[in-house]
């Protein structure tokens, strides 16, 4: 074992043994955010800087399970960034479930962070609470060069045969979590006539879906609208084809994709397992999702070209819009 490994697991063993000493806090809201760009404060801001630069918290709390350091701030606010990916997603919340410093059984969870936005149903800055997320990842795929002439894309459901079909089979049951919709419904009113940041350069932007996608054009805004979790980055209009039957597949229609992400699948996954075993409370999960990217090209531009092209802006209001329309449901909770 090498020296790194054994100071980390050193490190992890003072965190806990005071831990075990002293009376676990009891969280009432967890902000989850996804990524961050170098500094926590001062620098370009990811998901995590504007809270902690905003949010007053008391303490920085070292949390050498997880992808970096969280705050705490003594109303009972924990803030957290999981790191990008499924996986991130998936080890950092459980490694946070499992924390014997934190009672997060009657925690709220609000997941604030940006997303490639579907431009059927909103604009880039705007905001969607998700009542769905589904997991993009668990599938069968063929490269669309080799698929059958009458297949729309690679994508088949495990189990089934033809894309967008389920059928009798071997298959998980991890791939759809519907939310509590009496809570997504509160944090949706609460917020939906909040003014979202807007940018010259999201106006000249949107503007190239006006003819084909109204909703793409609008000024950005507060919706319902759910969430694809996969840890590849996909682009295009063929998979957000995809990606639209594949939610309406595994939700018997009920799910609309509108957000796609790289970690809400993952976090969600673990969030169940820790319900499980009464450490969290899986109905009292929120997930916000703001759009910096669309998921497919403007009408008649190249898909290999949008896919790695700049945001808009660089995200920035998508960015601004997380945190503030996070931050609103978030106070309003810690007043329950």
């Amino acid at each position: 074992m090498t020296i790194r490994k054994l100071l980390g697991w050193g490190m992890v063993g003072l965190v806990w043994a005071g831990a075990l000493m002293a009376a676990p806090k009891s969280v009432k809201v967890v902000v989850v955010t996804m990524f961050e760009n170098g500094a926590d404060v001062g620098d370009s801001a990811g998901e995590m800087q504007l809270w902690v630069e905003r949010g007053d918290f008391d303490e920085k709390v070292q949390f050498p399970l997880g992808h970096r350091d969280g705050y705490w701030r003594e109303d009972g606010v924990l803030l957290i960034c999981t790191g990008g990916g499924v996986t991130n997603a998936t080890a950092t919340i459980m490694a946070l479930g499992q924390d014997p410093r934190y009672d997060l059984s009657a925690a709220y969870w609000v997941v604030a962070g940006i997303a490639g936005a579907d431009p059927q149903d909103c604009s880039l800055g705007s905001a969607a609470w998700a009542r769905w997320v589904v997991d993009g990842d668990l599938a069968y795929e063929i490269d669309g060069r080799e698929i059958p002439t009458d297949w729309p894309y690679g994508f088949v459901a495990l189990g089934a045969h033809e894309p967008n079909t389920l059928e009798d089979g071997w298959t998980v049951e991890t791939i759809a979590y519907e939310l509590n919709p009496q809570l997504v419904e509160w944090a949706y009113q609460l917020t939906k006539h909040m003014l979202l940041p807007d940018h010259p350069e999201l106006i000249a932007f949107r503007a190239q879906f006006a003819e084909k996608y109204p909703a793409a054009a609008k000024p950005p805004f507060v919706l319902i609208g759910d969430s694809l979790g996969s840890s590849t980055y996909w682009h295009g209009a063929l998979l957000n084809a995809w990606a639209n039957d594949w939610m309406k597949l595994h939700t018997d229609g009920a799910a609309n994709f509108v957000m796609s992400n790289m970690e809400d699948n993952g976090t969600l996954t673990a969030l169940h397992r820790l319900g499980n075993a009464d450490l969290v409370d899986p109905s009292r999960v929120l997930v916000l999702r703001t759009a910096s990217n669309f998921s497919m090209p403007p009408p008649g531009r190249d898909a290999g070209w949008s896919t790695t092209a700049p945001y808009p802006a660089q995200g920035e209001p998508a960015k601004e819009s997380a945190y503030l329309v996070a931050n609103t449901v978030v106070e309003a909770l810690l007043h329950q």
